[in-house]
């Protein structure tokens, strides 16, 4: 009987498989399809993601160093308000070998992680979970202690155990250019229903093209009106949801969820990258395959982190709505130098921020 399987070998998955087994446990860990793909995630992170990577990760995984965002209330020959800071403040990097940088870590610490194996049922029993996969050697039943379920914003394993859905699934596309792009802005267009689109510039590797709407609205309409503005040719489209909110429960008896599965996500940009590994570290370091109640350690110590930071989020988030007038005098007002985490809403309320802003007002 394994420790753990964990179901989904995206960046949670991948973390959380490579913590435990490096505490000894015993971990499988299912991927359905090759990990890193189909890709329907953005690559702009921010630089913190190389604490989660191993040696030399930055050599292979990067593409474009980001200083600002330029925000617009119209389309791309619209006026921008721009805002940025002294230093980098986020990296673009290569999504999919992200994935597979990660995967490589958790196999090197001893996690069984199998590539084209999709789960299709989860059963809790009283001290076991069983998960039953098809792949290459047909259809086989596994035994665990615990699962950990970092299947994505439509997580199997959340349905097959009955634990509640989160708030929202945004519905999100992507595309690329090969325009070769070294700028070190990004674009945002509140112009997307209740949400934004996105420019970002890759380097060699091309330019990101994105937008993510609610359920109901025509997303590809937007989209193309979107592409259509910048007047390029664009490929690789992919598409997927995006989820926001968590519910109020991501744990069962002996199940726990992490990631997209669990909506640890960033409710005003829809990015989950490193929130998804920050859980998984919460999860690897509270949760005891064998003591069931240490789910509830892992709900506490999660929320604790990042319960503020979504808080405030989901206010920063309310502003995509307002009406465009009143956008602009906010943008037009705020814009500028900033102190601000990408990934830390409440750094705006930070002594680094507040001292950006003092000499703002001093100039």
């Amino acid at each position: 009987m394994y420790d753990f399987v964990v179901v989904g070998v995206g960046p949670a998955g991948a973390r959380f498989s490579r913590r435990a087994a490096e505490k000894g446990y015993d971990v499988l860990a299912l991927e359905q399809g090759t990990v890193g793909t189909p890709l329907a995630c953005s690559g702009h992170v921010s630089t913190d993601i190389w604490e989660y990577t191993g040696q030399g990760a930055r050599d292979d995984l990067f593409q474009n160093e980001i200083y600002g965002a330029r925000f617009h209330v119209g389309g791309p020959h619209s006026d921008s308000y721009p805002f940025y800071k002294d230093e980098v403040a986020s990296n673009v990097i290569d999504r999919v070998g992200l994935d597979q940088h990660l995967a490589d870590l958790a196999r090197e610490a001893g996690a069984d992680v199998r590539e084209h194996h999709t789960v299709t049922e989860v059963d809790e029993h009283a001290d076991h979970v069983t998960v039953t996969a098809s792949g290459p050697d047909g259809v086989v039943t596994h035994e665990a202690r615990m699962v950990a379920g970092c299947d994505g914003p439509r997580s199997r394993v959340r349905e097959e155990c009955d634990l509640p859905q989160p708030d929202e699934l945004l519905h999100g596309v992507l595309a690329f250019s090969d325009e070769d792009d070294h700028e070190n802005f990004v674009d945002v267009h509140l112009t997307a229903p209740t949400f934004f689109a996105w420019r970002i510039p890759r380097g060699e590797a091309g330019v990101e093209y994105g937008l993510a709407t609610p359920p109901g609205v025509h997303v590809n309409k937007h989209f193309e009106e979107l592409i259509d503005g910048y007047e390029i040719d664009v490929s690789h489209r992919c598409s997927g949801a995006i989820p926001v909110g968590p519910a109020d429960r991501v744990t069962s008896r002996r199940v726990f969820l992490i990631g997209d599965a669990a909506a640890q996500t960033k409710p005003f940009t829809g990015g989950g990258i490193l929130y998804g590994m920050t859980c998984a570290d919460h999860a690897a370091r509270e949760i005891d395959p064998q003591r069931p109640t240490t789910l509830a350690a892992y709900e506490h110590a999660w929320r604790d982190d990042l319960a503020r930071e979504q808080q405030l989020a989901h206010w920063i988030r309310r502003a995509y709505s307002l009406p465009e007038p009143v956008q602009r005098v906010g943008l037009g007002a705020l814009s500028g130098e900033i102190g601000v985490h990408m990934d830390r809403p409440t750094s705006l309320l930070s002594l680094d921020h507040l001292r950006v802003m003092l000499s703002r007002l001093r100039g």
